[in-house]
């Protein structure tokens, strides 16, 4: 798998300047945190305090346990203050950072921030300089509802048989919508000189990640969904190859090498063609396969045997 630092470097930081504070924990908030920073923000994380008799360097951060390793990823360039917001020293020390914040990031319930004093007209009255980026599970009257990345991936359709997705598509594409409302925050504010309440749900990141399949462009025999011979994960004689020729260039040069006679749209789709492509990537070797995609600019990448 090729290298990938979780924070790139941007070429505009387009939040240099702009002070974020998050409550949010587990691994959306942190995630769409740790975008705010390689955007250039200011950020503070707000975490409550850990269980007593914790080991120091403990996080209360269930994130923090589960693995470690993300956790401090997220967290690079984050400065942590710890405070306990069911008390007022807590309390305090939060409403301290948010006087000087322009954005803050949650990720309770909509019952758990009025418990803590941090509903939106109270925070309005109390900061109007501060916009609100609010994730939850769900859009609305759901946002009390119990849920997780696993249940959003179920309820959009894009949980097949009974595997685990292989990440966390909910909560990462959550992240990246929290951290684009963040930027539109930004905008208002400087458009309309006040804050702004902003709602990211879970469950409408599942939902846009599941367009495609809603579309028809993935269910099974679609163009992206096995029914094109150049788009498809075949053995090799070491491993396996994934195929991305779909458009008529790419499957034209995969079909000559494959030796199919006709390899435009309708031809993709025949029988025929995926036999001869299967029987292709089963004769050559990922050193082969890798050597001619390179040299005929057919689009594949090489993958280890399962």
């Amino acid at each position: 798998m090729p290298e990938t630092s979780p924070t790139p470097q941007l070429a505009v930081r387009a939040l240099k300047g702009v002070r974020v504070v998050s409550l949010a924990l587990n691994l959306p908030g942190p995630a769409a945190l740790m975008r705010c920073c390689a955007m250039g923000a200011r950020c503070v994380k707000v975490e409550p305090p850990p269980p007593p008799g914790s080991v120091a360097g403990t996080t209360a951060d269930p994130m923090g346990v589960y693995n470690r390793a993300a956790y401090d990823a997220m967290h690079q360039g984050v400065r942590i203050v710890v405070a306990d917001l069911k008390t007022d020293a807590g309390q305090t020390r939060l409403h301290r950072e948010l006087a000087k914040a322009d954005v803050l990031l949650t990720s309770f319930r909509p019952s758990a921030l009025a418990k803590l004093g941090l509903k939106w007209s109270e925070l309005r009255k109390r900061h109007p300089q501060l916009s609100l980026v609010e994730i939850v599970g769900a859009p609305g009257p759901r946002a009390e509802e119990p849920g997780h990345d696993l249940t959003y991936m179920a309820e959009s359709g894009l949980v097949t048989g009974t595997e685990l997705p292989p990440t966390l598509y909910a909560d990462m594409g959550g992240s990246l919508m929290a951290s684009e409302a963040v930027l539109q925050a930004r905008l208002y504010q400087l458009a309309k000189g006040k804050g702004v309440r902003l709602e990211v749900a879970l469950s409408d990141a599942a939902n846009y990640l599941a367009l495609p399949r809603s579309w028809g462009l993935t269910t099974p025999g679609a163009a992206v969904g096995g029914g094109h011979a150049g788009y498809r994960v075949f053995p090799c004689k070491d491993g396996r190859v994934a195929l991305a020729a779909l458009e008529p260039h790419f499957a034209s040069a995969l079909g000559k090498e494959a030796g199919l006679a006709k390899s435009n749209i309708i031809a993709m789709f025949m029988p025929e063609s995926h036999a001869a492509i299967a029987q292709w990537c089963a004769a050559h070797t990922r050193a082969e396969l890798d050597a001619i995609g390179t040299a005929r600019d057919i689009p594949l990448f090489t993958l280890a045997a399962r």
